[in-house]
């Protein structure tokens, strides 16, 4: 009804069918769309966080520990705060170290095989390469004595080994420290640990008392610096020999690699230091997060050999 008050019959609207150019058009940008979205999802889908190797192994090429940063403390890496110790367990964040066998006999060479397995159960085969290498295996007997810094190699199937002596019978701790790589490339930086027997009888070895000086094959390493609970301090190691400065050598990437345990539960701290030397010293920055005593192990390299100095550090 119109505003005079007279109701009109509407004819009835047939829908107009589009010609066959409209249809073509349609078509076509249709199939357009459809591929740029099918190009998208495939990038996706490839996308893997960095060169992959035959074995699924990621290099972490930016994966520095800057100064002041703490002990893997990786910024998007998940599952490691700057001052919690690592190695108290055989799983964490879903991922579990699972020795395929683990009795040695002392002073006898052996071989340690093991596998990271994630919640279900399967193998893990993505591993980031993080200073050179996508596994670092720290072996250390429960008394601290011992310590030895491995590097596995891994088999397609997700199986790690790796030559191994026990030099003397007791419980040996094994810490397994690598950065998993996931599907969506998201890194998660662990350190899981499991005991390790030589069966004899042990005869545990008292703890060096706390020194600023180490004697390692003809080599001094002098140690400043004290670790604070909860503070990041600056640790320094100068390497002499004869008296003076020997040419240290980058190893792992690195002139110096540092791991700190403590005794009584063996919480393990891995430790990198700054990129370049402090005035011809190495220098680190750590956190502890508890009073106790530390055992510090020092690996540092000249003229091609790799050597270990030793300190223990009691913090208040």
């Amino acid at each position: 009804m119109d505003e005079e008050g007279v109701t009109r019959t509407v004819p009835d609207q047939h829908p107009v069918a589009p010609d066959r150019a409209t249809v073509r058009l349609a078509l076509i940008v249709g199939g357009l769309v459809l591929a740029v979205l099918l190009g998208f999802g495939l990038g996706r889908t490839g996308a893997g966080g960095g060169p992959v190797t035959a074995v699924g192994l990621e290099t972490a090429t930016d994966h520095t520990h800057p100064p002041g940063t703490g002990a893997h403390d990786h910024g998007a890496v998940a599952d490691q705060a700057t001052t919690d110790v690592g190695g108290l367990s055989v799983t964490s964040a879903g991922y579990t170290l699972t020795p395929l066998g683990s009795a040695f006999t002392p002073g006898r060479a052996g071989s340690l095989r093991f596998q990271i397995r994630d919640a279900q159960r399967r193998a893990v085969t993505r591993f980031a390469i993080v200073h050179d290498k996508p596994m670092h295996l720290i072996v250390v007997r429960r008394d601290l004595s011992g310590f030895q810094h491995l590097h596995p190699t891994m088999a397609p199937d997700g199986t790690w080994s790796v030559p191994l002596t026990l030099p003397q019978p007791g419980t040996w701790r094994a810490y397994a420290d690598f950065t998993t790589v996931a599907d969506d490339g998201t890194q998660t930086a662990l350190t899981l640990g499991v005991d390790l027997v030589a069966p004899g009888r042990y005869e545990p070895r008292s703890l060096p008392a706390p020194a600023g000086t180490a004697a390692v094959d003809g080599f001094t390493v002098d140690h400043q610096g004290t670790p604070q609970v909860g503070v990041n301090v600056p640790l320094t190691f100068r390497i002499t020999a004869d008296g003076a400065a020997p040419t240290l050598e980058r190893y792992l990437g690195a002139y110096g690699h540092l791991v700190a345990l403590r005794e009584g539960d063996l919480g393990y701290l891995h430790v990198h230091p700054e990129p370049a030397l402090v005035d011809g010293a190495v220098r680190f920055w750590l956190t502890v997060p508890g009073p106790g005593r530390y055992r510090l192990y020092l690996d540092f390299q000249v003229a091609g050999v790799v050597r270990t100095a030793e300190f223990t550090v009691t913090v208040s």
